[in-house]
């Protein structure tokens, strides 16, 4: 059986600088917390990545869910690791700023890490409003 290890900051940085589709999106790693089992992904909003209406496109947040479950994930299980499946629940238009996704591991086992996150808008003053919550699980290759 291979050993797993987690990842640390600089290389979990590294893997999302190697994701073209991160990079486009213009994401970063704020916050990766291999002793809390936490990630937190943040983008900033821009026109093109809004809907009709001009909220954040459900599509940008269930990226920033899925990449943000994986980094959580990553904090202890390394980077080999592939998304199993995820769920979204979309509880607001989401319009401000910044875009952030905060992960958490709920359980890691042996072969899965199942994780939550709480998708985030931050306006100009820097508050904060929960948007959507996902929840999802990540395999271990």
């Amino acid at each position: 059986m291979t050993q797993i290890s987690a990842l640390d900051p600089a290389q979990a940085r590294a893997v999302l600088a190697a994701q073209p589709f991160s990079v486009l999106l213009g994401a970063r790693l704020a916050e990766f917390g291999p002793a809390t089992g936490t990630a937190t992904l943040e983008l900033d909003v821009r026109p093109d990545l809004l809907q009709q209406n001009g909220f954040v496109h459900g599509g940008v947040l269930s990226y920033a869910a899925d990449n943000a479950l994986t980094f959580a994930a990553g904090t202890v299980a390394g980077a080999r690791l592939l998304t199993a499946g995820y769920t979204i629940d979309y509880l607001r238009p989401a319009r401000g700023v910044v875009l952030r996704a905060r992960a958490e591991v709920v359980r890691a086992g042996r072969t899965r890490v199942v994780c939550r996150c709480d998708l985030l808008v931050v306006d100009e003053a820097g508050t904060e409003t929960l948007c959507a919550v996902a929840q999802g699980s990540v395999s271990i290759p």
